[in-house]
């Protein structure tokens, strides 16, 4: 097993936990079943998905005491070397969605230009 590792969540990530774990509506006439999933249920698979999206077990979880609710420790599900290759992939994914984004700032700024006359 692989020695637990301190994580820190995004504020977005917080809130996606944070929401989960909101009490359900209750209908009391089908004898007072959660609609959709229970709390914990709906808790689970938040930190479910956030474990896949960050590499760790989400079963492991504790939290950092003193740090804040952002952060935590988990024991990581994949190992250096694919955590190492998961972050390359991501960064070249981020790097190429920046190069999308400037290039068609670029075009739409080239083409302001060319309607002012300049």
């Amino acid at each position: 097993m692989y020695p637990r590792t301190e994580y820190e969540m995004t504020q977005e990530q917080c809130d996606a936990i944070l929401a989960a774990c909101r009490p359900t509506p209750v209908m009391f006439v089908s004898g007072g079943a959660p609609i959709g999933g229970s709390q914990q249920e709906n808790a689970n698979a938040a930190w479910a998905d956030l474990g896949r999206q960050m590499g760790f077990d989400h079963m492991t979880v504790r939290p950092v005491s003193g740090k804040g609710m952002r952060f935590f420790t988990a024991v990581p599900s994949e190992t250096e070397d694919q955590r190492t290759d998961r972050l390359a992939r991501q960064a070249e994914e981020k790097r190429q969605a920046e190069i999308a984004t400037l290039n068609s700032e670029i075009e739409a700024r080239q083409k302001r230009l060319q309607e002012l006359g300049a």
